[in-house]
């Protein structure tokens, strides 16, 4: 489970808007600078000639940083009040360094995005703040920075506030709260500012240590197999971080790709046995009998199941100087395992400005969009804002191994005109009478069109034989549950030979990819 006591949050916006400063502020005036650390800041103060104490050298830790005064590199700091530890990521503010903020987010409970109040709102503020949405992150913290170069006027901040409040109600983030402060100085940082005697609101501190900002979690079991344990001849462990859920010694678990099922025989946590694990666990099960699991399964409750296709869609935050090409190879990167794609289109691209869907036939770096992608095996999945762990992925170019986007997975896509006019397939199922609905039902939810003919159908063979061609023709699957021998030209699955209804499942499912 995720510690409720641990606030990961992210500092974003426009370029010089104040963010390394603002986290080097926190740090100081909450005394979580250790005594080496503030004599390396003073000495490369004086020696940068400045005026004072520049708080911002406590993240800006790169040379290029330090020598441009910009941040480039995400930097994770950590500090802790007495009610509560944080792990703040600073993210840089530039337009090319996007990718980096995308990185930083990507693991955050909550945003702080700062604007200058001399500025008003950018475009790139308005760019970290559609990622931060499209991450999932359902708290922004919006800084309003430099008061002190408006006089700590509240027209600027209210101005700022019914701009920016605007916008960010179009990205349907359900939680935003404005601070107006000074980095630089501490107002309302830490210590409420006597130069803002009409804000009644919290300091950012007192905010930080008091929002609950833990992101809803699925409940579904998700175990991505990472590797496989052989430490012995007689013993085979699956091993990975349970992505979502609990697991308990007893419990049968199934295979995604193949719907074998097993009982959980034992279970190791982090090395030690235990009797059950939680989400976010470094876990490692064995089964109680032999099935084919390998690197890249995921495991999940028979009532539990993932999404499943080779044709999904997905948002795509472009991180590469070489646009998407569409047709082109490349390889997702989703959990453990490594699958060759291509992007058969390009759905839209989101204008960062208006928040419009525009027509796109590329994406350039730093742009957003929602794309079809097709991959040579099917992928199990959530959808992103369900479960991130099961609903990310990282797109990799296959040539040049660079990783050109991460993507956050929305669903499956719609059938093209080539599925919608394919020819169906009849599949006779005999002795699962009570299974049949379910599976109909599965298959529906992975997207193939099915009409189911129960077994308490009075339709005769004759009946059956005149209607299956008619609708498979059509691009229609039927599935017919009846104990008798099957059709001719229906594919007959008998309990005999596949025990277990998921196993069916999974056999209709490998024939209709």
């Amino acid at each position: 489970m995720a510690n409720s006591n641990i606030l990961r949050f992210a500092t974003a916006g426009s370029v010089d808007d104040g963010k390394s400063s603002l986290i080097g502020r926190l740090l100081y005036d909450s005394k979580s600078i250790l005594e080496d650390q503030m004599l390396a800041i003073e000495q490369a103060s004086r020696q940068r000639g400045g005026g004072g104490l520049e708080l911002a050298l406590l993240t800006d830790g790169l040379r290029a940083e330090r020598e441009q005064n910009i941040t480039i590199d995400v930097a994770y700091r950590y500090f802790a009040t007495a009610k509560r530890k944080f792990i703040i990521a600073d993210t840089p503010g530039h337009l090319q360094y996007t990718r980096n903020m995308v990185t930083g987010a990507s693991t955050a409970d909550l945003s702080v995005i700062l604007i200058d109040a001399r500025k008003g709102v950018l475009d790139q503020s308005k760019r970290h703040a559609a990622i931060s949405a499209l991450l999932g992150i359902r708290h922004l913290v919006v800084a309003v920075n430099k008061m002190d170069l408006v006089l700590f006027r509240e027209t600027a901040f209210c101005e700022i506030v019914r701009e920016f409040g605007g916008f960010v109600k179009k990205l349907g983030v359900p939680n935003v709260t404005f601070i107006p402060i000074s980095a630089l100085f501490g107002d309302n940082v830490v210590d409420r500012s006597v130069s803002t005697p009409w804000y009644d609101g919290p300091t950012l501190l007192e905010f930080l240590e008091q929002v609950d900002a833990s992101r809803p979690q699925s409940e579904n079991l998700r175990l991505p197999v990472q590797y496989v344990v052989r430490s012995h001849q007689d013993y085979r462990g699956f091993a990975g971080r349970l992505e979502s859920g609990t697991v308990q010694v007893g419990d049968t678990v199934q295979v995604a790709s193949s719907g074998l099922q097993a009982i959980v025989q034992t279970i190791h946590v982090s090395g030690v046995e235990s009797r059950e694990a939680s989400s976010g666990q470094a876990v490692t099960i064995s089964l109680d009998r032999e099935i084919d699991v390998s690197r890249g399964d995921l495991f999940h409750f028979p009532n539990e199941s993932p999404l499943q296709g080779n044709r999904v869609e997905a948002v795509l935050c472009w991180m590469y100087e070489q646009p998407l090409e569409v047709g082109k190879r490349y390889v997702v990167l989703h959990g453990t395992r490594r699958v060759p794609a291509v992007v058969e289109r390009i759905v839209h691209r989101v204008d960062i400005d208006t928040l419009s869907e525009v027509d796109a036939s590329s994406l350039k770096l730093n742009e957003i969009g929602r794309v079809v992608l097709r991959t040579s095996s099917p992928l199990a999945f959530d959808r992103y804002a369900e479960a991130p762990g099961t609903g990310s992925f990282v797109l990799v170019d296959i040539a040049s191994h660079a990783t050109v986007a991460g993507g956050m997975l929305q669903g499956l896509a719609a059938p093209s005109t080539d599925e919608l006019t394919a020819v169906g397939r009849s599949f006779w199922l005999a002795g699962f009478e009570q299974e049949a609905t379910q599976i109909a039902d599965d298959l529906r939810r992975n997207g193939h069109p099915v009409v189911l003919v129960p077994s308490t159908d009075k339709a005769s063979r004759e009946e059956l034989a005149h209607w299956i061609p008619r609708l498979t023709s059509q691009g229609i699957n039927v599935v017919v549950s009846s104990p008798g021998p099957a059709l001719p030209g229906s594919i007959p699955l008998y309990r005999d030979t596949h025990p277990q209804p998921a196993s069916v499942l999974a056999a209709i499912l490998a024939m209709l990819s």
